[in-house]
């Protein structure tokens, strides 16, 4: 069955380059996703709030893959927790597109935009979160605090409401029955791909001590903090350079001189190298270049850029809590480190500078793990949600 397949994802266009504002791997997920829906046949069409004043109405991405960018508040980068304030606005935008087959949000606020115009036309509605946030009451460490004053209740109701709801990983699952009352059986988990060709071994081994990479937004919830300890800790002479690759979160400008000033109190200030938000293309020659990477980030649904850097052949250091266990398989592909402590972390990437047939081990083991991941199956996967919904809704019966 082929479908009219509507991808919703209200703050943040999935046709940027990662690292840029608020632009991450829900990005990367969509965009790829959609390319390998259209080339399996569908007709997609990404919708995203217009953020600059230049924006055309719409782009052809590829063959049956359209982006549009609507109107909704100001024609441009607004942080994040503004969004909330764009919602009827997109919603009414929504009003003279279609007709699609299945809607999905990306996004609680795609989700408060969709819902009511999917349920009013009798459109099958899915929603994916990416991200959700913790009770105010939980540390920071076991979630993202809420940006704006409705999420809680927005993602509760989009859970409860949803006709299914698309996870990328057993944690973010988990979170969604457990926390936002989902029903067990409208879950579903379809684990991201990856661009295998693009994210590739280096032909070479990299030169020592070499570097070691982040590729995040610059942001606390990413722990860039704890990687300056970590590395600031190793001995002079087997310490690698710390390569961080992504631009300041849309709201948090100062940041990235705080980092440099956390990195000058450390005496690291020389180790740092800042080259902003990369292309696909550039990251992919980075993290084939690199040591390792090391992804410290307080929460994660999955930490897609730990699998692109598998498919490096390199291997990853990651936070031991949500998606990123399922991401990096600890011992095989990776280490993952179970506290915030810099010396745990420290010790960590110590034993992969020291120990060259580990490091290679894991970085061999990690390729093979990503292989068997393509953005080909998660597409196929997604349609297979798709499908089942618009069966139900037309009484077809498989």
């Amino acid at each position: 069955m082929t479908l009219s397949i509507a991808l919703i994802s209200l703050h943040t266009s999935p046709d940027d380059d990662p690292g840029t504002g608020d632009v991450g791997g829900m990005n990367v997920a969509v965009r790829a996703t959609a390319l390998a829906l259209a080339s399996q046949g569908h007709a997609v069409e990404i919708l995203t709030r217009r953020s600059g004043p230049d924006a055309p109405a719409s782009i052809q991405l590829a063959p049956r893959l359209t982006l549009r960018h609507l109107d909704a508040g100001p024609a441009e980068r607004r942080v994040k927790g503004d969004h909330e304030a764009y919602i009827a606005d997109f919603r009414r935008a929504l009003e003279p597109l279609g007709p699609y087959d299945v809607i999905h949000s990306h996004h609680w606020f795609s989700g408060m935009a969709a819902l009511d115009y999917a349920t009013t036309r009798g459109i099958p509605h899915v929603q994916s979160f990416h991200s959700i946030a913790a009770d105010p009451s939980t540390p920071l460490s076991h979630g993202e605090r809420p940006e704006s004053p409705g999420r809680m209740l927005g993602e509760t109701h989009l859970a409860q409401s949803a006709d299914a709801i698309i996870t990328v990983s057993t944690a973010e699952r988990d979170t969604v029955v457990h926390r936002l009352g989902a029903s067990p059986d409208r879950v579903f988990v379809v684990p991201p791909g990856v661009d295998s060709a693009l994210f590739s071994p280096a032909p070479a081994r990299p030169e020592q001590p070499g570097y070691v990479v982040i590729a995040a937004r610059l942001e606390p919830l990413k722990g860039l903090d704890l990687a300056i300890e970590a590395i600031a800790a190793l001995p002079d002479d087997m310490r690698p350079e710390l390569v961080i690759a992504g631009g300041p979160t849309t709201g948090h400008d100062a940041y990235p001189a705080d980092l440099r000033a956390h990195g000058r109190a450390h005496r690291l200030g020389d180790g740092i190298r800042f080259v902003g938000p990369q292309s696909r293309e550039d990251l992919a020659v980075l993290l084939g270049g690199a040591r390792m990477l090391l992804v410290p980030s307080h929460s994660e649904t999955y930490g897609l850029v730990a699998l692109e850097a598998a498919a490096s052949g390199i291997p990853v250091v990651a936070t031991a809590s949500g998606g990123l266990v399922e991401a990096v398989k600890d011992g095989v592909t990776g280490l993952l480190v179970d506290s915030r402590d810099p010396a745990a972390w420290t010790d960590a990437v110590r034993s992969l500078l020291e120990d060259d047939s580990l490091s290679a081990r894991l970085g061999a083991a990690g390729r093979r793990h990503a292989l068997s991941l393509t953005w080909a199956q998660t597409a196929a996967a997604t349609a297979d949600v798709y499908t089942r919904l618009v069966r139900a809704e037309t009484g077809i019966v498989s």
